[in-house]
């Protein structure tokens, strides 16, 4: 905040900018690692973003100085709520990625068997298989109605 606490000054909205881009951009890799240090950065962009849209003033106490020269305290309790989120997410994250490491060696997530079909589909321009239709109603097993179970007889009902 600026010293007349008027708003952000540009530095801190810059950092907050490049902290962002910076965690998206490692979002979108292969790599488990990079994966985390997005998200980690991401998290300390997104933290410090709702910090500046707080209120500057004094240490909000009651009866420590006049209500209008409060901070707000808010934005100070969200991000606090969001660093423990923000924790957890890296723990579990960290972990999932040394398991990856631990069995395969590395820690790259690969391409699935659907992810080289819906790939090799759109580089030949196909469209995914489609039900067309042309059965009728009960010639597709999937779209047909089973109905109401029918109940069985006990041995004692007539």
């Amino acid at each position: 905040m600026s010293a007349t606490g008027a708003g952000p000054n540009l530095a801190l909205v810059v950092v907050v900018g490049v902290l962002v881009g910076c965690g998206v951009t490692l979002l979108l890799e292969r790599s488990l690692t990079r994966i985390l240090l997005g998200v980690v950065l991401l998290g300390n962009g997104v933290n410090l973003l709702i910090l500046l849209g707080g209120r500057s003033g004094m240490a909000p106490v009651v009866g420590t100085a006049p209500t209008g020269d409060l901070s707000d305290a808010l934005p100070q309790a969200m991000v606090l709520t969001a660093i423990v989120i923000t924790f957890g997410l890296t723990a579990f994250l960290l972990a999932v990625s040394y398991r990856a490491w631990y069995l395969t060696g590395d820690d790259e997530v690969p391409d699935d068997l659907e992810d080289r079909q819906v790939r090799s589909q759109a580089a030949r321009n196909e469209v995914a298989t489609a039900d067309l239709g042309g059965e009728g109603p009960d010639g597709d097993p999937e779209q047909v109605d089973p109905g109401p179970a029918r109940r069985r007889r006990g041995d004692g009902e007539r």
